[in-house]
């Protein structure tokens, strides 16, 4: 094996190692700050699905301000009957509330709770958290938020990791080299 083969190989090896490591950084820290964006709404929905199957008022489970779903990084609360139709909002997107994708409250129906990222149009994305209530009515409530914080953070810490990914690249190569070179035999 010649003396360059040789730098090659070793430093394929550690760049296979260092790539995996900070693909599994960039992986941990997205997932963290995703599940964390959840937090608030689901005590929200909780909340709300507590109080809708004690008896109150869809509309009296909601927040005073009307929120836009588009603009805003506020949370908001949806209410849903058994059937899946709107029963009280404090969210809209451009003057409407947007329906759910067929079967996620299917999903909810068996297991209770489900959280998921919502995209109702392009550009728009929703951390929500659906729960279901029963009671003398039964029903669902999505409490939601924008993810675009979460996902700036994201792209921004994406961006370090490459830098950093590139940086450690090279400088594995360099120190390969030069420990080939020093360590080599005269």
């Amino acid at each position: 094996m010649t003396k360059w083969n040789r730098v090659l190989f070793a430093w394929l090896t550690l760049a296979a190692l260092a790539s995996a490591m900070c693909f599994l950084v960039y992986f941990v820290a997205q997932q963290t700050w995703r599940t964390t964006a959840n937090d608030p709404q689901i005590q929200l929905a909780r909340d709300a699905a507590a109080a809708l199957a004690a008896g109150r008022a869809p509309d009296t489970v909601l927040p005073r301000e009307t929120v836009d779903m588009e603009r805003s990084l506020a949370p908001f609360l949806i209410v849903f009957d058994a059937r899946g139709q709107v029963l009280a909002a404090s969210g809209t997107l451009r003057g409407h509330v947007p329906g759910l994708p067929k079967g996620v409250l299917d999903y909810v129906r068996e297991r209770g709770e489900d959280r998921i990222s919502w995209q109702p149009i392009g550009g728009v994305r929703i951390a929500s958290v659906i729960v279901s209530y029963s009671g003398s009515r039964a029903g669902y409530v999505l409490a939601g938020r924008s993810l675009e914080e979460t996902e700036s953070r994201v792209s921004k810490f994406g961006t370090l990791i490459t830098l950093a990914w590139v940086a450690t690249l090279v400088g594995l190569l360099v120190v390969v080299a030069a420990g080939n070179w020093v360590l080599a035999p005269a």
